[in-house]
């Protein structure tokens, strides 16, 4: 199977946001219970592109040197689109943040996120921002100068993984298990009996938890320290792209919280 992220790449990065936009659109169609978000993720994801076409732009004219402090000027225009559709459509709370960003306070905020290393647990709406930089980034091959890097992270920005997913690997032992950051949109394997975030291999502490409603959809908990991924099965449902997919079963992250487990990183809900 054609990885996820080679089909990003294919289609380039502002692309890759539509064809996500479009999945969410669709799902929202077909959802009545995760319509709002689904519909929330859809022109989130075109707020993106916007940005994406934008920094793409400043690195076609050379502008673009690979240092969030250094290259914000050059696309800080274009975060205004994605501020007005956040305090238009998102929750109160995140509305209200999106109304009071701007100028000096707002770079210093962003800059002091990706220089710590900050997730989306800590400011949604940094995280939000500068996802097409990062992918920008990563599609380029631009050192990211993030940091500092945790154990479990990805390898090229930093960031955390916010969704995990299985896919046929063409072997004879089963489907292969993959990682997607939640920042730069990239993925890494990783063992199908590993704790992505503690790194915990011992079988008996790492339970996984399905729902009959959600077929596809696995919880895969770590009892070491208590946190888990999503994971949603390609094998299944190929037309999944499971950073979106994963708002249909938001019920599941639910469960999982009332149970004590914390999501590495949360998803396009913020749970």
């Amino acid at each position: 199977m054609t990885s996820l992220l080679r089909a990003d790449r294919e289609l380039g990065v502002a692309p890759a946001f539509e064809r996500r936009a479009a999945r969410a659109q669709t799902l929202s169609r077909e959802s009545a219970t995760a319509r709002q978000p689904l519909e929330f993720a859809a022109g989130l994801y075109r707020a993106q592109q916007s940005m994406a076409t934008a920094i793409q732009a400043t690195a076609a004219a050379g502008g673009l040197v690979g240092r969030l402090d250094a290259d914000l000027d050059g696309f800080s225009a274009a975060t205004e689109i994605l501020l007005r559709f956040v305090a238009d459509h998102a929750p109160p709370a995140l509305s209200e943040m999106a109304r009071h960003s701007a100028g000096d306070a707002l770079r210093d905020r962003l800059c002091g996120w990706w220089d710590g290393g900050g997730s989306g647990r800590d400011d949604y709406l940094a995280r939000a921002i500068l996802r097409p930089y990062a992918e920008v980034q990563r599609a380029l091959a631009l050192p990211s100068g993030r940091g500092p890097t945790v154990g479990g992270a990805c390898v090229f920005c930093g960031g955390l993984p916010w969704i995990a997913w299985r896919a046929a690997s063409g072997s004879s032992e089963g489907a292969q298990r993959f990682l997607g950051c939640a920042l730069c949109g990239g993925e890494w394997s990783v063992g199908r009996i590993r704790c992505p975030s503690c790194a915990e291999e011992r079988p008996d502490k790492l339970a996984s938890f399905q729902s009959d409603r959600h077929p596809t959809v696995r919880i895969e908990t770590c009892a070491s320290c208590r946190a888990y991924v999503k994971s949603i099965d390609l094998t299944i449902d190929a037309r999944a792209i499971p950073e979106v997919d994963d708002l249909l079963s938001l019920s599941m992250d639910l469960w999982a919280a009332e149970e004590g487990y914390v999501r590495i990183e949360p998803g396009l809900a913020g749970l």
